[in-house]
């Protein structure tokens, strides 16, 4: 369907000349006056209002204006053969979109302007379009904030979940990794169909390789049926693969075969099947480190790498926080039936001092905590958890551990040393059990293994 437009023009000729020159591409509505205009405004919505300066009773700087307050208001194009700049500059705080004086205008060009509109229209309707999805569909993580890093990352997902591009999703823990591949997924071709997740940290490598690709009855010791893999289950949608980065050898490969040639094998079975998905793939881990290490595969790397997303963490938006923290007030007050409002000064300037290692997912605890907590309209400092309070870093709980804060000596704990001290915990109530440590940390044996080298804790 083409783009209605509206031109308005008291001399015959101009009006039919344009008319006769734009209705190839544009179902063309015209009328002699400003009345007239408002008419037809008035009972139908145009995408275009292209209208000159100078008519009778009614110049087109009121009519843009008429046109502008309306419910569904048309991109509003000017002409005039009275060019000036200040007729120009008060066009454009009338609210004109453009202004064309029409002793130079062409209509190649003045086509080319109105589509300009129309895409730099549609780009914003689907920009605000995004937000009330992500809205309403993935909750207030990673969708609040008004920085300049976050309003470039919607930008980003407005613009990959169209295509067919695989996307990785890098970021720490807690910053809304899985929320962005959700909304690329729902906003993409793709929506009808399902996203299947799959968390690669949480199984072994053999167990990992046949929840993704499925398997045959009898292809080993336990199986006793065929089972369709995720990558199956996910055609004809998209495949999200949480911590790509704790992916073996042995199923890099296999992911690097879907990507390039479309087509994978159930374990046991020599038929080749076609995977007709997208995949959108997440991690915390430094994966060109790990291609150093000889851990992740550097060309299954790049195939992944296509669009790169890095979720900022929230110490590094802090100009965020009091906009999250609100919203996060709003939400649980309304829970809890509690007409709480706003912070005490204290308690947002420990809200703000509060270097945030769980970010928002963290955040959105400690806010929580304090709406439950309060006895007043107003969250207090004694309201919030006492890792705020203290100064000192909260050490989560993902999985049933017992969390307390670890004090501090010199300042707030980076990252780092905060997952340094949970690995130390988690293991110290384990009695050193390291299966049972990292079933409580919310991680796979190996990821453990794999941290302990890092944080030099092989004495556990």
């Amino acid at each position: 369907m083409n783009p209605t437009l509206l031109i308005v023009d008291d001399e015959k000729t101009q009006r039919e000349g344009l008319r006769a020159a734009l209705d190839d591409h544009f179902d063309v509505y015209i009328a002699d006056s400003a009345a007239k205009a408002v008419e037809l405004l008035e009972k139908d919505a145009f995408d275009v209002l292209l209208t000159d300066y100078r008519m009778p009773n009614e110049d087109g700087m009121k009519l843009i204006t008429r046109a502008k307050s309306l419910p569904k208001p048309p991109i509003c194009i000017l002409m005039t053969a009275y060019g000036s700049e200040d007729i120009a500059v008060e066009a454009i705080k009338k609210g004109a979109d453009d202004y064309i004086p029409k002793g130079k205008m062409q209509i190649d060009e003045l086509e080319f302007r109105i589509n300009r509109a129309l895409r730099q229209q549609k780009l914003e309707t689907e920009n605000v379009s995004l937000r009330m999805q992500l809205d309403k569909r993935f909750g207030l993580e990673n969708v609040i904030g008004e920085s300049p890093r976050m309003r470039e990352i919607f930008e980003i997902v407005q613009q990959v979940a169209p295509s067919h591009a695989t996307v990785l999703i890098q970021g720490e823990s807690g910053t809304g990794k899985e929320l962005i591949a959700k909304a690329i997924h729902q906003l993409s071709p793709r929506s009808r169909g399902p996203m299947i997740t799959v968390n690669c940290g949480a199984l072994p490598a053999a167990l990992l390789e046949s929840e993704l690709f499925g398997h045959e009855k009898g292809s080993f010791t336990g199986a006793h049926e065929r089972r369709i893999g995720r990558v199956e289950q996910a055609q004809g949608g998209t495949l999200f693969l949480d911590e790509i980065g704790e992916t073996d050898a042995s199923t890099q490969i296999k992911l690097l075969r879907v990507l390039g040639e479309r087509t994978f094998e159930r374990v046991g079975s020599g038929k080749t099947l076609q995977a007709d998905v997208r995949i959108v793939t997440a991690t915390n881990k430094n994966l060109e480190q790990a291609i150093k290490e000889g851990n992740f595969r550097e060309d299954l790397f790049y195939r992944l790498r296509v669009i790169q997303i890095t979720l900022p963490p929230l110490r590094e938006r802090k100009d965020d926080i009091p906009l999250i923290a609100r919203a996060f007030l709003k939400e649980f007050a309304r829970e809890n039936s509690k007409k709480i409002t706003d912070f005490d000064p204290e308690a947002m300037e420990a809200i703000l001092r509060y270097p945030w290692p769980g970010n928002v997912r963290e955040l959105r605890a400690a806010l929580e905590h304090g709406v439950v907590l309060s006895r007043r309209d107003r969250i207090a400092l004694r309201d919030l958890p006492s890792s705020l309070r203290n100064g000192v870093t909260l050490i989560p709980s993902p999985s049933g551990l017992s969390a307390a804060p670890v004090p501090q000596s010199e300042g707030v704990l980076t990252v780092h040393e905060t997952e340094k001290q949970l690995i130390i915990r988690a293991l110290q109530e384990a009695e050193g059990n390291r299966t049972l440590a990292a079933t409580r940390l919310g991680m796979s044996r190996r990821t453990l293994h794999r941290k302990l080298h890092v944080h030099q804790l092989g004495g556990f």
